[in-house]
């Protein structure tokens, strides 16, 4: 089943995570560094700047009563604007589904929280796949029953992934920023898109590659990580571009955000143009589930009748997911 896309929604907290900040922190890297290997300037935290400068986030556990935004803070200020761009309200949503790499609380899911705040009294759960958990909420919606699901779901991913970043360590501190991000779906009123081709894999043999303990820092194997994440983003894209490429619609791309210099790598591979690869990595970092979703988020006002967008995620699992959002009046096709 093909769901309809109807409004976007994006938040990322006021502090700023610079280059600058970070070589602040005496921690082996600088701006050269950072940008040859991954290519982000900023990141945005929940964390207050003194508070990473003074203790490096040395104990996980503080960094939730230091944080200035929980998770569904985050999450719900993304589904207030997802739901005014759809034109609806939060009494009118039938099913809320949340997803991320790192939820504030294991009981009850994020998903609940984010209810509790915009009042929603509508059954809510979370779908979690890491990074790909956004993707992994279409795709599981996308499996059911029409006459299953209510006129309007909302999709909620939210992460305050600096929180699991040891300030410490500069292969992680470089990575990750805090983000929310929603979108309001329906099996049957028609928006501003349609959503096809959703897809979603994982191959467990690869689960320890990257990991966040419930109480520790995110770890990964960053080498086999980044061959893995390139591999199979060009891969997806190239399914979607083999089934939906229209010579009278523009194809776009956008993948996960992990990093500038993996997403240029996807490009050369896939021979992408660089006015069709969309992305906000190098000002934002690596939001996780929120990453793709954000880019196109930030571009809802630029997407118009004739434009095809192609999303890649990958993630911890390892996972991979993708779908085409079909934008304009013959989006049915």
């Amino acid at each position: 089943m093909a769901l309809n896309l109807l409004g976007l929604g994006h938040f990322h907290p006021v502090n700023e995570i610079s280059n600058s900040f970070l070589e602040s922190l005496d921690i082996g890297t600088d701006d050269e560094w950072i940008l040859e290997r991954v290519g982000i300037r900023s990141r945005r935290t929940v964390l207050p700047l003194d508070y990473i400068r003074q203790t490096r986030n040395s104990e996980s556990r503080a960094s939730g009563e230091a944080a200035e935004w929980t998770n569904a803070e985050l999450g719900a200020q993304a589904a207030r604007l997802a739901l005014e761009r759809a034109g609806i309200s939060a009494g009118d949503v039938g099913l809320v589904l949340g997803g991320g790499c790192a939820p504030d609380t294991v009981s009850p899911a994020e998903a609940c929280n984010v209810s509790r705040l915009l009042e929603i009294a509508a059954p809510s759960l979370d779908v979690n796949s890491a990074c790909t958990s956004f993707l992994a909420g279409i795709h599981m919606l996308g499996m059911m029953r029409e006459d299953a699901l209510p006129d309007y779901v909302l999709l909620v991913s939210m992460e305050s992934m600096t929180r699991t970043v040891d300030y410490s360590d500069r292969s992680a501190a470089v990575l990750w920023g805090d983000a929310g991000l929603a979108a309001v779906l329906s099996p049957r009123h028609t928006g501003r898109a349609r959503l096809l081709g959703s897809a979603l894999e994982s191959n467990p043999a690869g689960a320890d590659k990257v990991v966040i303990p419930r109480q520790g820092y995110f770890a990964q194997e960053g080498r086999t990580v980044q061959t893995f994440a390139i591999k199979k983003t060009g891969l997806l894209y190239d399914q979607l571009q083999a089934e939906y490429e229209d010579p009278a619609r523009a194809l776009h791309f956008v993948g996960h955000q992990a990093n500038l210099r993996m997403l240029e790598a996807v490009c050369r591979r896939s021979e992408i143009a660089a006015d069709r690869h969309h992305a906000n990595v190098e000002w934002y970092g690596n939001t996780g589930a929120a990453s793709s979703g954000t880019v196109l988020s930030q571009n809802w006002e630029k997407w118009g009748p004739g434009d095809d967008v192609a999303v890649v995620g990958v993630g911890s699992g390892l996972t991979w997911a993708s779908y085409l959002a079909r934008f304009g009046e013959d989006a049915e096709r």
